[in-house]
């Protein structure tokens, strides 16, 4: 003969102690939580992380410009990396802007660069040499990688917060049971002939 197990915390028992019910619920709804709540708020710091770093982006962009520059020395040779990438060396270029006349500066070149070579240098408002701004893949990146590692903590929490619901209302289940045991023992104990 099999018995039915699951849902035994919701339905009425002799054995089903107050601490199994406040278990069932918070449960259920942790359950709710990881299952709604921490997608929820993953999108929510997504969408967050994407409106500041667009806005960021909009930003740099209005506030430097790109000219194309001429090498006025060779920039050092690729070394290889783990991280792979593209090496950028700082060199001396030059430009020439309509209304200033040829300027000069040192700005970040792709490695193996030689001089005479044209590279393209952003500047801000002193053309100073500046980092481009992110671009469109790097502030979808930006949004993702913050969503789901907040999706993900989220979840982490509400998992953190099961185990200990679960080992709290373990210790109140073995205290109660502890309590029933004080006042029924001494009855199993006594002897009838």
């Amino acid at each position: 003969m099999r018995t039915r197990v699951r849902g035994w915390r919701w339905r009425r028992n002799p054995l089903r102690r107050r601490s199994d019910v406040i278990e069932a619920w918070t449960a259920a709804l942790l359950t709710v939580l990881l299952c709604f709540g921490a997608p929820l708020a993953g999108a929510a710091a997504g969408l967050w992380a994407y409106g500041t770093a667009h806005t960021t982006q909009l930003t740099q962009r209005a506030e430097r410009h790109q000219v194309s520059a001429v090498l006025l020395e060779d920039a050092p040779s690729e070394v290889p990396s783990a991280q792979g990438g593209k090496q950028q060396y700082r060199v001396k270029v030059r430009w020439t802007e309509p209304d200033k006349g040829t300027r000069t500066a040192v700005a970040p070149v792709p490695a193996g660069s030689l001089r005479g070579d044209r590279a393209d240098v952003w500047l801000d408002a002193r053309d100073r040499s500046v980092a481009a701004p992110p671009s469109d893949t790097a502030v979808w990146q930006h949004a993702v990688t913050t969503g789901v590692w907040s999706g993900a903590g989220a979840a982490g929490a509400v998992l953190l917060a099961r185990a200990v619901i679960r080992r709290v209302a373990q210790r109140h289940r073995m205290a109660e049971w502890e309590a029933e045991w004080a006042r029924t023992g001494p009855e199993w104990g006594r002897r009838t002939a």
